[in-house]
């Protein structure tokens, strides 16, 4: 990710009008940012991790959900597992170019709250996006407490 570098409008440029010449005070700030995500994006070697994929997770009363976008996945090259508290997806891709066709994978895992049931969790993909949905434990969910008047 790359961050654009914002321009002042001309109008608000003063230095020009007194002949100053003065550092932008957000050159050290981007240049930070920049290095903070080129190193947050890379694995060990320094190379960028493109086997892995962004994934939303959302909750509401009684369910928690993990949406995943996987387009040109077929149904059948994926995985989804639940292991103790971390929901594992793989996904593998095959591109047909010509006489050669290549093959990639996908991988995230996601830590999960120990709140869920693990023996209810679904999977559904529909127009490339895998949508896990996992059910919250009966004790984990909120509860309503009524306020007696004393």
């Amino acid at each position: 990710m790359r961050i654009v570098r914002y321009t002042y409008p001309e109008s608000r440029n003063l230095a020009p009008a007194f002949g100053l010449s003065l550092r932008s005070p957000w050159a050290g700030l981007e240049s930070e940012i920049d290095r903070f995500f080129e190193t947050a994006l890379s694995g060990s070697t320094g190379a960028p991790l493109d086997n892995r994929f962004p994934v939303d997770l959302y909750d509401d009363k009684d369910h928690t959900y993990v949406r995943a976008e996987l387009p040109g996945v077929s149904r059948d090259d994926i995985n989804v597992e639940m292991i103790e508290d971390y929901l594992t997806i793989q996904a593998a891709r095959k591109q047909k170019t010509g006489d050669r066709e290549e093959s990639f994978s996908f991988s995230r895992s996601v830590s999960i709250p120990d709140a869920v049931q693990a023996d209810k969790v679904t999977a559904a993909y529909e127009n490339g996006v895998l949508t896990v949905t996992l059910p919250k434990k009966e004790e984990a969910q909120p509860k309503k407490v009524s306020i007696a008047v004393k």
